[in-house]
């Protein structure tokens, strides 16, 4: 009897439809607009970690409207006035309640639970072979929070039955947001109030980095308090007199107080590093995470033959291991070079190494060992785009080329448009030097490109002074 009467309600009421925006909104966010979500290793389709903080990160905008959507589904009784009628139904108030508050937590539950589903299938279908769990609780409490904002907009209007009560809830809930909302750079998460209070907000922000997810500590304290603002707004609902209205607020109380001893207080606890994504799988001297392993095949080969042209181009002072890079670095923080330089540093977010294969992918390990950027060639630090004519100038030189083969097309970016004249210049000069003098310009890049001393290492080519 149960089941017939909600499928009553979800044909005949309004509650289907949050359900289907929050489905089909997110969709058109991913789908039709291209964002930072399809690229790099932290795509939303790249792994499953990264998938779940993308569409959780869709909670900025999707949780203030389910609160808005709920309160609109709440006003139904009021604006019918049906309310006293109801009342006198022997059916327990609780009972009433629950039909509602259940048709409305099962659409949305449903909504977000086929994004989520579209992104994983996305995920299986893809490159990655690292299937972990850890990102389930990521959604868990993002369906948790749909749920729970729903039926809280629905109690509030219930007790407040006006038509300023939808779009007030909207207007408090965006202004929540944007006061709690962390930055992008989950490194060091920041956000205008305490951290404790900030991690309230169950919205996540952008994910940068692949290896990067929500502490425990985090989701126990965001599902206490989200449990509680679901009891409030339950007891709001199903409440009849002033004085259980007045008692409605303790749950949310309560479950903030437990959560805000549960949350850590410390920005860099928020997010922690994923030790079984981080850990290093190995061919040989060439090494990438569990979360990259199956890159490992096509890399190992390929690593193998550029640390053997490294080798006959610097001598001892050439790198002996390939290795993914693993550092976590802030939105254009500057690298800290390896103090020997016996590792070439790999970052799939590079846009050399990103979709590389065959002798792309030579050419591009090769690069990264003769002349290491101080900026990641990505769109998320974007500042070593600029060496990637420097780095064409050492490659076409280490495998004796007979002209300038640039890495990239020279106009793939108006910024390398004006940098690619000096870069022929520099060739010219080099390759018109003896082999001796040419080795030893290419020894000065490379410690050059350690150190990141150089402002200009194309002048270090040219055999120019720099500082």
């Amino acid at each position: 009897m149960t089941g017939r009467v909600l499928r009553i309600e979800l044909k005949r009421s309004v509650a289907p439809w949050p359900g289907i925006v929050v489905l089909g909104g997110s969709l058109a966010i991913f789908c039709l607009y291209d964002g930072l979500w399809w690229r790099g290793t932290a795509g939303w389709t790249a792994q499953w970690t990264s998938m779940a903080l993308w569409t959780r990160s869709l909670l900025t905008f999707l949780w203030p409207l389910a609160v808005g959507t709920g309160a609109v589904y709440g006003l139904r009784e009021p604006r019918s006035r049906m309310a006293e009628l109801l009342t006198t139904v022997p059916r327990p108030a609780w009972r009433r309640a629950a039909l509602p508050a259940g048709a409305m937590a099962l659409a949305l539950a449903s909504g977000f639970g086929l994004l989520v589903l579209v992104g994983g299938v996305q995920v299986a279908l893809g490159r990655t072979t690292y299937t972990p769990l850890d990102w389930l609780p990521i959604s868990l409490v993002a369906a948790l929070a749909l749920v729970a904002g729903a039926v809280f907009g629905m109690g509030v209007a219930r007790a407040l039955p006006s038509v300023l009560t939808p779009p007030g809830l909207v207007l408090f809930f965006l202004m929540l947001t944007a006061l709690l909302q962390q930055n992008s750079d989950e490194t060091l998460p920041s956000s205008i109030a305490p951290n404790r209070l900030a991690q309230l907000l169950p919205v996540t922000a952008e994910p940068r980095e692949m290896l990067l997810t929500l502490s425990g500590s985090v989701h126990l304290g965001q599902t206490l308090w989200l449990l509680g603002l679901l009891a409030t707004g339950f007891a709001l609902l199903s409440a009849v007199t002033r004085r259980a209205r007045l008692l409605a607020v303790i749950p949310v109380l309560a479950g903030a107080a437990l959560a805000l001893l549960v949350l850590p207080a410390a920005a860099r606890d928020t997010y922690v590093v994923d030790k079984a994504a981080a850990a290093l799988v190995c061919d040989g001297p060439v090494c990438v995470t569990q979360a990259n392993r199956s890159r490992l095949p096509e890399l190992a080969r390929r690593g193998k033959e550029a640390l053997r042209v490294l080798h006959e181009v610097l001598g001892d002072k050439a790198p002996n291991a390939v290795r993914e890079d693993t550092r976590l670095r802030a939105i254009a923080d500057k690298r800290e070079p390896e103090p020997s330089g016996d590792v070439v540093l790999v970052d799939f977010d590079d846009r050399l190494l990103a979709d590389a294969t065959g002798e792309k992918l030579t050419r591009a390990l090769i690069a990264q060992g003769l002349a290491p950027s101080c900026y990641g060639n990505n769109d998320r630090e974007g500042g070593g785009r600029g060496n990637l004519p420097v780095q064409s100038v050492a490659v076409s030189w280490a495998l004796h080329d007979s002209r300038l083969q640039p890495l990239a097309e020279r106009g793939s970016d108006a910024y390398l448009r004006t940098i690619w004249p000096d870069a022929d210049v520099a060739w010219q000069r080099l390759t018109a030097l003896s082999p001796a003098e040419q080795r030893s310009r290419i020894a000065e890049l490379h410690t050059a490109g350690l150190s990141c001393t150089a402002d200009n290492q194309l002048a270090v080519l040219a055999g120019k002074a720099t500082r």
